[in-house]
């Protein structure tokens, strides 16, 4: 279910909307859909003190690496230096 929409104005420095407007150029969505984005989710986590709240950003990328193998990053290393040096 979709609300209507409603027009809300911002006074930012201009720093700040051109990277908005970057920031949302690189994800294909407007500043508009991400600063909407943004306030549902921290007005649900407001919802539910229970939980810790977590930034939109952090929120897209949970559960990212399901399933992948945990990488042990000393083997690598010491797998790269042995074959640098042989």
């Amino acid at each position: 279910m979709h609300s209507p929409s409603a027009k809300l104005t911002l006074s930012l420095d201009r720093k700040t909307i051109e990277s908005a407007k970057k920031y949302a150029q690189k994800r294909g969505k407007s500043v508009s859909k991400i600063v909407q984005d943004y306030l549902s989710s921290i007005s649900k986590n407001e919802s539910k003190p229970s939980k810790m709240a977590i930034g939109p950003v952090t929120q897209e990328l949970h559960g990212a690496l399901k399933g992948k193998v945990a990488m042990d990053y000393k083997l690598d290393i010491a797998e790269y230096i042995e074959k640098k040096y042989k």
